[in-house]
């Protein structure tokens, strides 16, 4: 059965609806799946078409069951190639990342990103991936106002390369149950020693991905992929 994304379960958007209509060609008194992003899939029959959306009729409502005992947020940075972060934002949601921020660096070569395309991938990844919830996906910001912002019941860590002083992320994980967890994920490059030590002071915990080097949306899959074992 076509997944179909709605805020709203009672209607499809614009741009579903010509999927619907115009590609599937589905008709009136149809039955469609769809989910709303906040964990919630839904049998629906299509009432009718308009030219501006498609009115539903709710058989059944269910709740994916969420796995893993973290909730995550990676904060990454975007890389020079828009392929590559895009690639990044639609595995995350594969593994199970509750929460994408973009974080700007002295080092991160891409100065913007295109949230609304962000978004659109991580839609399709959902649905591609049968998953009924959607990470928040938060706008570029930079590093040091992103690191002063209050996050609450969250244990936080900066992932670097630049000195040996750094604990296993996997093995912190080990210690810890059931919190929100904050990493974050330098560019190309790494992190500047400025930026490690004032990330410090903002007490986000200095970790090790492994001993080797990493790209960027790599080490953000990594490091998802560890939190996903737990």
């Amino acid at each position: 059965m076509q997944l179909f994304y709605t805020p709203n379960p009672e209607f499809l958007s614009p741009e579903e609806t010509n999927h619907a209509k115009n590609v599937l060609r589905l008709k009136e008194g149809a039955c469609i799946k769809t989910f709303d992003g906040k964990g919630f899939f839904y049998d629906s029959e299509i009432v009718s078409f308009s030219k501006s959306d498609t009115k539903l009729t709710i058989i059944s409502k269910n709740e994916q069951i969420k796995s893993g005992k973290f909730n995550l947020e990676i904060a990454i940075c975007p890389t020079k190639n828009s392929d590559r972060i895009e690639w990044f934002v639609e595995k995350a949601l594969e593994i199970g990342v509750n929460k994408i921020s973009f974080i700007q660096t002295s080092r991160t070569e891409r100065k913007n990103i295109n949230l609304e395309r962000i978004q659109k991938v991580a839609i399709s990844a959902a649905k591609q991936s049968l998953k009924a919830t959607l990470p928040e996906v938060a706008d570029l910001l930079k590093f040091e106002k992103f690191i002063e912002k209050y996050f609450l019941n969250t244990i936080k860590y900066v992932a670097h390369l630049e000195d040996d002083n750094r604990k296993s992320f996997f093995e912190e994980l080990q210690h810890i149950e059931n919190q929100n967890i904050l990493i974050l994920i330098g560019p190309e490059g790494d992190f500047t020693s400025f930026e490690i030590e004032l990330a410090k002071k903002h007490n986000f915990i200095p970790v090790s991905l492994g001993q080797n080097r990493l790209r960027t949306e790599t080490a953000g899959i990594y490091a998802a992929s560890i939190v996903s074992v737990f």
